[in-house]
């Protein structure tokens, strides 16, 4: 561990937790680094073995928890819940019992969360439901459903996962964008345009962030690309 913060923070788990939930969780680790592009923070050590073994104690005591954001999980984040789905096979067989497709769920967004640098959970649901929120609003503005199989929809959804999690990290994007394009994009992409600053009254309203042109400028564009090919 590069952090010792971390490495006691183990330390002082496993006084109260069976080593083996060490050992699971160093197995999804290594899972996740061989199939996931982005570097996972060491924080993710402490929070897996502290969700796996909470969620066997619950699973003994037939207190299995439904995961409000499941189909949010599985649409939204494919590769972490496709990890998560093999790393729930693991656990389940490595410890005799059946966790539900819940708990895959949760694991998947463990895995989102230490993008974020050992934030706490609730940044990794947030980023979920703003970029689940984002998405209705282009569905009932353009009255659509879109095509999720698309490159377009994928390089949407990526597009906003970075968005979301700006937000979160507090960074703020400079307002760099040329007045001319800007001009021309709102006036030759006008729905599309009416769509973001849709979505940036909604974000304003519901986050209290004020996102800038470069910004709805680059959604715009997203949207354009996304609605006139579906």
């Amino acid at each position: 561990m590069e952090n010792k913060g971390i490495t006691n923070k183990i330390a002082e788990l496993l006084k109260d937790i069976p080593d083996m939930y060490l050992e699971l969780a160093h197995q999804i680790i290594t899972l996740a680094k061989s199939k996931l592009p982005y570097k996972l923070d060491d924080y993710l050590y402490v929070a897996l073995v502290d969700h796996l073994s909470f969620a066997v104690e619950r699973h003994e005591r037939g207190m299995d928890l439904k995961n409000a954001l499941l189909w949010e999980i599985r649409k939204y984040y494919k590769q972490e819940f496709e990890i998560s789905l093999e790393a729930l096979s693991i656990i389940n067989k490595r410890l005799n019992i059946n966790l539900p497709e819940d708990e895959a769920a949760s694991i998947a967004l463990h895995l989102v969360n230490s993008q974020l640098s050992g934030k706490n959970m609730s940044a990794a649901v947030q980023v979920t439901e703003m970029v689940n929120d984002i998405l209705n609003i282009v569905k009932y503005h353009f009255q659509i459903e879109l095509d999720e199989t698309s490159i377009n929809y994928e390089r949407f959804l990526t597009h906003l996962r970075f968005f979301a999690m700006r937000f979160i990290r507090k960074e703020k994007r400079e307002n760099s964008y040329d007045e001319f394009l800007y001009e021309q994009i709102k006036l030759k992409y006008q729905e599309a345009f009416s769509c973001a600053m849709r979505i940036a009254t909604y974000i304003e309203k519901h986050y209290k962030w004020t996102i800038s042109h470069d910004e709805i400028l680059y959604l715009t564009l997203h949207i354009q690309r996304l609605t006139s090919r579906n």
